[in-house]
């Protein structure tokens, strides 16, 4: 045997039977962990580890057509403070600037004193607490950051204690400017919206949630991106802001003159169907009023007289009337089927004979009625069914929550439906002049838009666009519902009688004098359902539609009024509203050549400062302005001198300043006098713009170098 071996095979034994008892161990151990304390572990894990934490994404911003925000989401703030964190060397800190921070969080949040911020803050430090509420209100992300600027808060949440929960919140900064077309959110913005183009449009605007899960990494703490957030994109409505503000205004003034109860007011652009403005007021419990429903597209009511038009049209586009056809309306009442129809002047003798244009021009109840009657009353339905070939009740499908359609039932549709009322011989006349049928706003104007637009009716349209970090990634265009709504004739007979509505008959109210404007009122008693027209009190939808300049129609507008008691008159209450708004945007959007602004008869004289002569020339010339330049070298760079005015001339005299004396710069502009003043060794001080209008020392005096000398410039 070798020496040794023996010991060398002790020694290996050895070994292998160590590193056998470690594997064992290890075998041993990780079963213990895998079975017996895997809980535990898992729950040490969990500590360190957050799964599939939920990301919410920015939602996407209302943007009005001429790209203003009205809508965004901006991060709110609740403030807490850990009394724990930094342990004694904080609380030191802390009790060493208490009176500092409580000063500093009663500026920022004056509802409170410092005292009871004091106050508030020992409470808190007694309780040890880890999560203690600063103040009860969400703030701004503004005061947040003033609030991380007081002592010990700008430690950070670690060592100074100072932290916060965020909450994002939908902001309009246009407050309550066409807020039931924007639509609300709910106050948690994770349930999502509530009505409007918020709702409308919510899966475009609220963006794809992500998915983080954060985990503990060499002792810090990591958010680790499984799924990255989509933030939402941006809506580009058709809402003008500063013509919703004009509606708005107008509206709301005559609410409050009338002491209404509700008012809507639509403004279209004729041609595309955007809608610029959508005013929806409702008279609260303190009189005030406000945006709380979207009215221009729930409010089922009978439309009144502005359905006569479609009545008319409906009787011209048959070939049974022409605008001189004539009605003999007698004293302005007449008994149909035992029923009175009276026309609105009835106790004053009526209208007589008139023609077509007159009736409509009055808004005569009796003319219309008779016309129908006469020659749809052994077939009602012919007459329901002109008016669906306009697509007056066609359903445009807007989108909005507790929207309505029209409903306009002839004989067909009455049958056997629960709710309404069956077709009667008086049915025809009074649906005739926009009783017995439910019309919203917002089909009234488009019904008028389309004529307006040569017949053509399209969709009334809230957003134009997509946008996606500010560029373009989705238009909407123009929807034609119907793409002639009647004949070319008709059109052209119904458009002469509704510009003479406004200039000669009842709508004058609603006309201007800068422009002319088409359209017809409407004054309608507001039905009480089963239980008629006069329970508790008479109470009246006064309203004007039409649209302007009647020649080349840019804007289609209605303008309804829900008022309590009488009198009531759809062309003073409704179209005096629709005078201002139309004025207001028609002059909004006027542009004009400035060439056409300027005064043949006037000399224009630029006014010119005294100086440099000779640039005073030269910026002249280049205006191409008269002047006489009477300097004594024209050549010269420098020629100090006078500007003045002599008839239609600029006169520039050389006056050039004397050596030893204080030289004249009043009229001057600020360079010129200081490089003047400066050469003759003055020193200057200057306060103001503009003109040198003062100087302390008194030109023509002698004067001593190293002297400072006073300027004041006034424009």
């Amino acid at each position: 045997m070798i020496p040794g071996l023996k010991n060398i095979m002790l020694r290996y034994t050895f070994i292998v039977f160590v590193m056998a008892l470690l594997a064992i161990a290890v075998i041993v151990k990780g079963g213990i962990i895998m079975f017996a304390e895997r809980q535990y572990w898992k729950d040490v894990a969990d500590r360190f580890v957050k799964e599939n934490v939920i990301v919410t994404p920015n939602r996407g911003n209302i943007i009005s057509d001429d790209g203003k925000l009205m809508a965004s989401s901006l991060p709110e703030y609740k403030i807490y403070m850990d009394f724990r964190a930094g342990g004694l060397t904080k609380d030191t800190m802390l009790m060493n600037h208490l009176s500092e921070i409580c000063k500093g969080l009663h500026e920022i949040f004056p509802s409170k004193s410092a005292q009871e911020f004091r106050k508030h803050l020992l409470k808190g430090r007694k309780s040890k607490s880890r999560h203690f509420l600063i103040y009860p209100k969400r703030i701004s992300y503004i005061e947040y950051k003033e609030v991380q600027r007081l002592p010990v808060f700008n430690l950070g949440k670690n060592r100074g204690g100072l932290h916060a929960e965020a909450f994002n919140q939908r902001k309009k900064p246009f407050g309550s400017l066409a807020m039931r077309t924007l639509g609300d959110m709910f106050p948690d913005m994770a349930q999502g919206a509530k009505n409007g183009l918020e709702l409308t449009y919510d899966s475009i605007l609220k963006g794809t949630n992500g998915i983080t899960h954060r985990q503990k990494i060499m002792n810090k703490y990591l958010n680790i991106i499984d799924k990255p957030a989509i933030d939402g994109c941006d809506i580009i409505t058709t809402i003008n802001v500063g013509v919703q503000d004009i509606a708005e205004k107008a509206l709301v003034d005559q609410l409050e003159n009338l002491e209404a109860l509700s008012g809507v007011a639509i403004v279209m652009d004729v041609a595309s169907g955007e809608v610029k403005a959508n005013v929806n007021m409702t008279r609260g419990k303190d009189g005030n009023y406000y945006e709380m429903r979207n009215l221009a597209v729930s409010n089922l009511m009978e439309p009144g007289s502005t359905f006569k038009t479609a009545s008319i049209m409906v009787a011209m586009e048959d070939g049974f009337i022409t605008p001189d056809y004539v009605v003999d309306t007698g004293n302005g009442q007449v008994k149909m089927y035992g029923s009175w129809m009276k026309d609105w002047n009835w106790y004053k003798g009526g209208y007589g004979v008139i023609d077509v244009t007159r009736i409509l021009e009055v808004s005569s109840n009796v003319g219309v009625s008779s016309i129908i009657d006469k020659f749809y009353k052994k077939d009602p339905q012919k007459y329901v069914d002109g008016l669906r070939r306009m697509s007056i009740d066609t359903p445009l499908n807007l989108g909005f929550t507790g929207e309505a359609s029209p409903r306009i039932l002839g004989p067909k549709d009455r049958e056997n439906r629960e709710g309404v009322l069956p077709w009667s011989r008086t049915t025809l006349p009074w649906m005739s002049i926009g009783y017995e049928t439910m019309v919203p706003p917002i089909y009234i104007l488009n019904f008028y838009n389309a004529i307006a637009n040569n017949g053509v009716m399209v969709k009334p349209k809230f957003v134009k666009a997509i946008a996606k970090n500010g560029d373009i990634i989705k238009e909407f265009p123009t929807e034609i519902v119907n793409p002639k709504i009647c004949s070319d004739r008709t059109l052209s007979m119904i458009r002469t009688i509704l510009q003479k509505v406004v200039s000669e008959g009842l709508a004058k109210p609603a006309g201007s004098k800068q422009f002319n404007v088409s359209g017809k009122t409407g004054t309608a008693q507001i039905s009480q359902g089963k239980s008629g027209y006069k329970a508790g009190g008479v109470s009246y939808l006064v309203s004007f539609c039409g649209y302007f300049p009647s020649e080349n129609p840019k804007y289609s507008c209605i303008v309804s009024i829900q008022i309590p008691h009488g009198p009531a008159s759809g062309g003073l209450q409704a179209g005096s509203v629709f005078s201002k708004i139309a004025e207001r945007v028609y002059a909004k959007h006027l542009y004009r050549d400035l060439e056409h602004a300027k005064d043949s008869t006037a000399i224009l004289i630029p006014d010119i400062k005294n100086g440099n002569m000779i640039e005073a020339a030269y910026v002249l010339d280049e205006l191409e302005v008269n002047y006489q330049n009477n300097s004594t070298d024209e050549n010269a760079a420098i020629v100090w001198g006078k500007a003045s005015h002599e008839g239609d001339k600029a006169m520039l005299k050389s006056q050039e300043p004397i050596h030893g004396l204080v030289p004249n710069v009043l009229g001057m502009g600020a360079k010129d006098a200081v490089f003047i003043l400066e050469d003759q060794g003055l020193r200057v001080r200057i306060s103001g713009v503009g003109k040198v209008k003062e100087q302390s020392l008194r030109p023509g005096t002698t004067l001593r170098k190293g002297q400072t000398i006073s300027l004041i410039l006034k424009n």
